[in-house]
Formats: structure tokens, C-alpha cells, sequence
């Protein structure tokens, strides 16, 4: 009798942690990057759970507030993300990081279509588990993707409004090591929403 009645209440908790789960899965983050070429919002993936927490403590924590897209480079992609870049010494630009790297979260269904926000990493030779940098990221700018980094590169958001503005960033003057000649900081946010709503307000489609 008392295992019955400790197979129901395991029953019970295991359906409201599954109702919980499913209540949860209704929101998501609006992250929000704020620069003086215009604002860019996106959204990160669930299934690549290492990078969407992890960026999303270093939002919580300012992290990217001030840092700048130290590379750009015009039909493919602008990177940013580096703490080094808060500092005036421009040389070191591209080589900062947090501290630690996240294993690599590469799934065949995240391509790097335009807008698609990837984690930046070290070469193959240096890195060969393709582990991404801890904090740093790029956006892809090309409008017909740029499908050869596919399956190297941890694809983990997409931004699916201010697409013009990635334009508007690679577009501007810079000198030969593909960094901008003014600084264009950013300022991040996340807020949770319905993901209805952000379906409503933005067109981006859950599946």
C-alpha cells in the first residue's frame, strides 16, 4: 500500500514539473542590442542551452554594456562581445574573454543564415573541439548566408528585427584590420516575453 501511494505522489510531482516545464516554454528572452547605428532584437534557441544561459547571465550582469563590434567585414558578418574593447588600447581588440570557453553546441538545423547569431572561437589547430569563446559573437551580415562556416561555428540566436542595422555597422569606415575607425558600443537587454507576442510583434515563427 505505501508503494502505491508513493507511485502516486511520484506521479504527481513528475506532472507538475512536466506542466510546470510547459507553462515555462510559453516565454522567452527579447534580447535587445542598442548601438548607435539603430537597435537589433533577438532570439536565442533552447536547444543550444550553454550559450542562451551564458549570454544571457553576462546581459544580466552588463557585461556587454559598453563593448564595442570591434570587427566588421561588409557581406559577412560583424563580431563583438570582447571586454578588451572598453579599454584605449585598440591593439588588443579581438582577443579578450571572460575567463572560459562553452563546449560547442553545433546542430545541423542552425545555419548560418543572415541574422544568425554565432559564437566567435579560436582556429581548429588551437581548438579542435570547436569550443566558442566565452563571450564574444558574431552576426551574420551576408544576405545569402555564409553556409561554409555551417557545422564549425555554434549558431545560438537569430535576429529576427533591426536586420538593416548589421548593414548599416558592416558599412562603416574602417582600417585594415577590419576594425571600425569610431567606435560603435552597444548596450544589451533581455526582457521575457509571451512568445506570442513576440511572434505578433516581430513575425518570428516557434516551431
Amino acid at each position: 500500500m505505501l508503494k502505491k501511494i508513493a507511485l502516486f505522489f511520484s506521479l504527481c510531482l513528475l506532472v507538475a514539473v512536466q506542466t510546470q516545464a510547459q507553462k515555462k516554454s510559453k516565454k522567452d528572452y527579447l534580447v535587445t542590442i542598442t548601438t548607435s547605428q539603430g537597435v537589433m532584437r533577438l532570439v536565442l534557441f533552447e536547444d543550444t542551452p550553454k550559450h542562451r544561459d551564458n549570454f544571457l547571465k553576462l546581459v544580466k550582469d552588463k557585461y556587454y554594456d559598453g563593448t564595442t563590434f570591434h570587427r566588421i567585414i561588409k557581406d559577412f558578418m560583424i563580431q563583438g562581445g570582447d571586454p578588451n574593447t572598453k579599454n584605449d588600447n585598440p591593439n588588443d581588440d579581438g582577443a579578450g574573454n571572460p575567463g572560459y570557453t562553452i563546449p560547442a553546441e553545433i546542430l545541423p538545423h542552425h545555419k548560418h543564415i543572415y541574422g544568425a547569431l554565432a559564437a566567435a572561437r579560436l582556429s581548429d589547430n588551437m581548438n579542435p573541439s570547436k569550443a566558442s569563446s566565452g563571450s564574444q559573437f558574431y552576426l551574420v551580415e551576408n544576405k545569402e548566408g555564409v553556409p561554409f562556416l555551417d557545422g564549425n561555428y555554434t549558431v545560438y540566436g537569430q535576429v529576427i528585427d533591426g536586420l538593416s542595422v548589421i548593414e548599416k555597422i558592416a558599412d562603416q569606415p574602417k582600417n585594415f584590420m577590419d576594425r571600425p575607425t569610431t567606435d560603435i558600443k552597444m548596450t544589451v537587454t533581455a526582457k521575457k516575453m509571451k512568445k506570442k507576442q513576440i511572434t505578433k510583434l516581430y513575425g518570428y515563427h516557434y516551431e
